[in-house]
């Protein structure tokens, strides 16, 4: 791929989960939760499996995205399937499957590699992208049985709307909210082991450390959804997460080398403010209808301003020659984000704002 092509792919990520991802209540609506996640991952099967047969740039930029789009809506539907579920055990079930998801992630950084190489040979790679696909259809198994019989997310014909949604204040607050979280972390994954680079780590050291980030996020992913969804209030527990972010900042401004682990352990410990966010969806609606469209009111423009970090970042990176106005403005960020993270930790419901 060249340079132009390959930067698309990486934007791919943010424009499904921007645009696919406000489609999906809709789509829920209309033919039902579990025929669309079973669908979902059908897409995700044949995206994953058929890109890694193809040869040319286009076809495997349209799979991609046809993966991607499968992700992007069962991302959105996740939460209103545990409300729709579990409506006593949110924060349980919400737990485990963050908890999967770093799972999932730190395996894909770390086995797709080996995978390809233990292969060898010139389609060695084929192998590395394309098992992936295997591990989604086994998934995709246990909602051959759910779509049977199948429940749709609204308990009112109509359902929710994404502009019903924009309306209220919580939506705009927690849209706004996992805006900032989502940008502080790809941010993070995007641009952290460039920075340990340049303060001296090598290449591999620099990756680990970005590594950290993300493991950190898996035992603290089984407990702190638990725990939020124990409490009525959750803004003592948010303020605690988030100001791990400013703390880690100010480690990095200070001595990137030599408090390297601190500030990666810190900085993944901010970092876990997704899976509060994703705990908080289910919290903040009575219904499975509102869950699922807060929950797509929320991504779908909580990524597209998350999009801006990593560019901005870069941006300031290149004219600046240093880490310390990107640092700088990374930890101006936390502020915002904390306030809008207390105010969406208050006891407060989508259907009671509701125009």
């Amino acid at each position: 791929m060249s340079g132009p092509t390959a930067g698309l792919l990486t934007s791919l990520p943010v424009l499904a989960f921007a645009v696919v991802g406000a489609l999906a209540t809709w789509l829920a609506r209309t033919l039902g939760v579990h025929r669309v996640t079973l669908g979902a991952l059908l897409c995700v099967v044949l995206g994953l499996g058929g890109r890694s047969l193809v040869d040319g740039s286009p076809p495997f930029l349209a799979l991609s995205m046809l993966a991607l789009a499968g992700m992007a809506t069962a991302n959105v539907l996740l939460p209103s399937l545990v409300k729709l579920h579990f409506p006593d055990r949110i924060g349980r079930v919400t737990s485990l499957y963050v908890t999967a998801l770093a799972i999932g992630l730190t395996a894909s950084l770390m086995l797709t590699v080996p995978i390809a190489t233990s292969i060898g040979g010139p389609d060695g790679w084929r192998w590395g992208l394309g098992s992936w696909a295997v591990l989604a259809l086994v998934s995709a198994l246990p909602w051959l049985r759910l779509v049977a019989h199948d429940l749709h997310t609204g308990d009112r014909p109509r359902g929710i709307g994404l502009l019903e949604v924009a309306r209220t204040r919580i939506g705009v607050v927690m849209a706004l909210f996992f805006g900032l979280q989502s940008l502080q972390a790809y941010v993070a994954f995007g641009w952290f082991a460039q920075l340990w680079r340049d303060s001296g780590y090598s290449p591999t050291q620099a990756g680990l450390l970005v590594g950290v980030i993300a493991a950190v996020g898996i035992p603290l992913s089984l407990w702190l959804p638990a725990a939020a969804a124990r409490r009525e209030d959750q803004r003592m527990l948010l303020t605690v997460v988030i100001a791990c972010y400013p703390v880690g900042y100010l480690g990095l401004l200070v001595a990137p080398y030599d408090l390297a682990v601190l500030s990666a352990v810190l900085v993944g410990v901010g970092a876990t403010t997704f899976p509060l966010i994703l705990t908080l969806i289910g919290l903040r609606s009575r219904t499975p209808a509102g869950t699922a469209a807060l929950s797509g009111f929320t991504q779908s423009v909580g990524y597209l301003l998350a999009a801006l970090g990593p560019f901005a970042v870069g941006t300031i990176y290149e004219h600046t020659g240093g880490w310390t106005w990107p640092l700088l403005l990374l930890t101006a960020l936390s502020v915002p984000q904390l306030a809008l993270g207390r105010y969406a930790a208050r006891p407060a419901f989508l259907e009671d704002q509701l125009p």
